[in-house]
């Protein structure tokens, strides 16, 4: 057995739980703080593998890790005529004795003296933020992520560092190999004397600050003499380099061919290059635009997930992953030949992406999703505010409860996916290598 693989997948899930909990707790804390009264705080689902109650809430946590929950009281308002002054409606359709149902067992759980404290009476923006607080907390989670990932550890940058795997020989760009054959002439920067390490800081007297930036000062240069200023073991030097002329792929469109530009023979090194608290916010915001375009293509993602879990098509790497797959790829990741410090900025990216999927899946704007719920709180800030402006009678409650129906046939297609990823991350995993 790889214990690497074992111990990847068991930290994956220890921070998925950990992501659950305090997206829940991004609902309890204000749920209380707004005078909700909250009777479970659980991190899973299914049976209860530890529990303690504290107060009038149970904390605790289930086997299966696949989610969590907060229980709160009277999330449903009474049916029409269980309210003082009005006429009892009576269900006459199956859907209607369905949210009837509903909403008794929503009622068994207010106990005397909790009427205040049920969720449907709380102000509509104090509803907003209870739903809203668990992406929330999605959001900040994975901004501490990305934080650690660019400012403590950094992101692969190519450095003007010479790379052991630099080519000693010139190879034309027309021809399609990597490896020196006898008869090839020397580099530039073979004969210059540039070793494996060698830091290039200056060419021809301008400072280099970047791999892009030397190339592009290389190139512009053309074929002749030059200077390279480097750094070997610490130590400043500067080297005499004769630059030849080639072909090349334009930096700025690959599709056309530089002619004839300055050639030094270098690879270089990739790097972990850290970045500023700004980059992060710029970071973030990039990918949450990629990741809120992948939620619109869900459908259309989803299909290709069918294909490749029963007709073996490769998985889309842009395309959605379960909690099996993303623990199998935590697992590849430990197991994997990277260095330390890459390994921990795969784990922690893949963390940071989990949580930032999460927070905006949750915010799609229908029930049972947080989304759903805060979009009743709006609708209901929405009417009361026009019944204010227009000075007509105060609006009731939005009664989320006339949506069940679609409610639950929401939760049976999120029950079906969510089998779907399994199976597709058992059979047609989604690697690293892709």
């Amino acid at each position: 057995m790889n214990w690497l693989y074992l111990a990847g997948i068991i930290v994956f899930l220890l921070g998925l739980m950990f992501s659950i909990a305090l997206h829940e707790l991004g609902h309890l804390l204000p749920a209380k703080l707004f005078g909700v009264k909250v009777t479970q705080y659980m991190v899973g689902f299914g049976p209860t593998a530890w529990s303690r109650r504290k107060g009038e809430t149970e904390y605790g946590v289930k086997w299966i890790p696949l989610g969590g929950y907060i229980r709160m009281i009277g999330m449903l308002p009474p049916r029409p005529g269980d309210e003082p002054g009005t006429l009892r409606s009576t269900a006459t359709g199956p859907w209607q004795g369905l949210i009837e149902s509903a909403r008794d067992a929503a009622q068994e759980e207010v106990r005397p003296g909790d009427e205040g404290r049920v969720f449907y009476r709380k102000k509509w923006w104090q509803k907003v933020i209870i739903m809203s607080g668990g992406p929330a907390m999605n959001f900040v989670l994975a901004f501490v992520f990305f934080t650690i990932l660019l400012v403590g550890i950094g992101l692969p940058a190519e450095a003007p560092i010479v790379s052991p795997s630099t080519e000693t020989c010139v190879i034309p760009s027309s021809e399609q190999r990597t490896a020196c054959r006898p008869g090839d002439r020397p580099t530039p920067a073979a004969q210059a004397g540039l070793r494996p390490g060698d830091h290039l800081v200056s060419f021809d007297g301008a400072t280099i600050g970047s791999w892009d930036e030397a190339v592009r000062r290389v190139r512009s240069h053309g074929p002749g003499p030059a200077e390279l200023g480097i750094v070997r073991d610490g130590r400043p030097m500067t080297l005499a380099v004769t630059l030849v002329g080639q072909d090349r792929p334009s930096l700025d469109d690959p599709g056309k061919i530089d002619r004839n530009v300055g050639f030094l023979g270098m690879r270089p090194t990739t790097v972990m290059q850290q970045q500023s608290v700004g980059q992060v916010i710029g970071y973030m915001g990039e990918l949450t635009g990629r990741v809120a375009s992948s939620l619109l293509n869900l459908p259309e993602k989803m299909a290709g997930v069918w294909h490749a879990a029963f007709s073996g098509e490769e998985r889309d790497p842009e395309g959605p992953v379960g909690v099996v797959g993303a623990g199998r790829m935590g697992g590849e990741i430990l197991a994997s030949d990277l260095s330390d410090r890459e390994k921990m900025a795969t784990f922690v990216s893949l963390l940071g992406g989990f949580n930032l999927a999460i927070g905006l899946f949750n915010l799609i704007p229908l029930l049972p999703l947080d989304g759903g719920h805060v979009a009743g709180g709006l609708w209901e800030g929405l009417k009361r505010a026009y019944a204010r402006v227009m000075r007509r009678p105060k609006p009731k409650y939005v009664d989320i409860a006339k949506v069940l129906p679609l409610t639950y046939a929401m939760a049976i297609v999120m029950m079906i996916m969510a089998g779907l990823l399994i199976y597709a991350d058992l059979v047609n995993p989604l690697t690293l290598t892709r």
